[in-house]
């Protein structure tokens, strides 16, 4: 899958912020197909950070969230700035 078809846009809610601060995770709603080995491929082609582990679920709307946290050796504070949800 192109990593443009598997991240479909970053979550930007209070708990997603709480994440990002906290928990060195970002937040994203993926395509249903996605496997979490697609979404930690995207988030290194894209964002250029590598995942340390991926948790997705599906939302009462039907929507896959994923909760990538990124390795120690990379911020998602910088990501988020960079994407422009902080």
């Amino acid at each position: 899958m192109e990593a443009h078809k598997v991240i479909m846009y970053p979550m930007m809610t209070e708990r997603s912020v709480n994440m990002i601060e906290n928990e060195n995770k970002l937040v994203f709603i993926v395509d249903r197909r996605a496997t979490k080995d697609d979404v930690k491929a995207a988030v290194k082609e894209l964002y250029e950070v590598e995942a340390e582990t991926v948790n997705t679920l599906i939302t009462h709307k039907g929507e896959k969230k994923a909760f990538v946290k990124l390795t120690d050796e990379y911020d998602a504070s910088d990501v988020a700035i960079r994407l422009g949800i902080l």
